[in-house]
């Protein structure tokens, strides 16, 4: 509205200094402004990602000493619920050459050839997940020992997804040599018994230096379900498994060359 003098008049009822509202402006801003949330939660997600994997990894390299004896999850679980456990470390030199035939045939017969998986095993499990048959386990040595140091025991896609990177980089990092006397270190053999040692003292009563090739089969073939497969009082089905792997390990010496390096 024009005045007398023919000068523009303010709007009425507007406070001095006022702005006119800008509608479509504030609501840009806003946009940026959630756009730039996102970012930054997207950023901190893979920050954390990030730091999350390499613990693994950096853990793999505190492991590598011979005389670095890690505790698995699964003894921290017992220690953390006041159940308490028993593992006496003993180097792979002072454990029974059966029961470490035993354990390879048994458990990975292409421990020494393979990467740290077993691709042909584990397209094969693939193939059958795909056509909607019963799955079974194509986890090696390798995977095996990193998911009982790092990953929890139930089976689970997410925990195979997890398994598969940290046993290929454990593969890179650990000779074989160390991977299965981590193993065999801290594999579970009955409630509250991991490792060898305290496996063939409970079960036989002999220190694991002095397994027989009997009992050292009997070990290996209860490894998959060590709470329900009691070495020590086997049933029939289990002395025939070990009886299998028995005759196995006598013929795994081109299995095994990887040990002697």
């Amino acid at each position: 509205m024009e005045n007398a003098s023919g000068e523009t008049a303010p709007e009425e009822n507007a406070p001095d200094g006022a702005i006119q509202a800008d509608p479509e402006g504030a609501t840009q801003a806003n946009q940026e402004r959630e756009k730039g949330d996102w970012r930054l939660l997207l950023h901190r997600a893979i920050k954390i990602a990030v730091i999350l994997a390499c613990i693994p990894v950096v853990l793999m390299l505190l492991y590598r000493p011979s005389f670095i004896h890690p505790p698995s999850t699964l003894m921290l679980a017992d220690l953390a619920t006041l159940q308490g456990y028993d593992r006496q470390w003993v180097p792979l030199d002072k454990i029974s050459p059966y029961l470490i035939r035993s354990v390879m045939m048994s458990e990975d017969g292409q421990f020494c050839a393979h990467n740290g998986v077993d691709w042909v095993q584990m397209r094969s499990v693939i193939d059958d997940a795909m056509d909607g048959e019963e799955t079974r386990g194509a986890s090696t040595i390798t995977m095996q020992t990193v998911k009982n140091l790092f990953l929890w025991n139930s089976r689970s896609f997410i925990r195979k997804g997890l398994e598969i990177p940290m046993a290929l980089t454990a593969n890179v990092l650990w000779s074989k040599r160390r991977t299965l006397e981590l193993y065999l270190n801290v594999a579970e053999w009955g409630p509250g018994i991991y490792g060898a040692q305290a496996a063939a003292l409970y079960h036989f009563k002999v220190p694991a230096s002095k397994l027989s090739a009997r009992q050292a089969a009997l070990l290996a073939v209860s490894l998959p379900n060590p709470i329900a497969r009691n070495a020590g009082k086997p049933g029939p089905g289990l002395r025939r498994l070990a009886a299998m792997v028995e005759r196995r390990a006598r013929n795994a010496g081109p299995y095994i060359t990887c040990l002697d390096q």
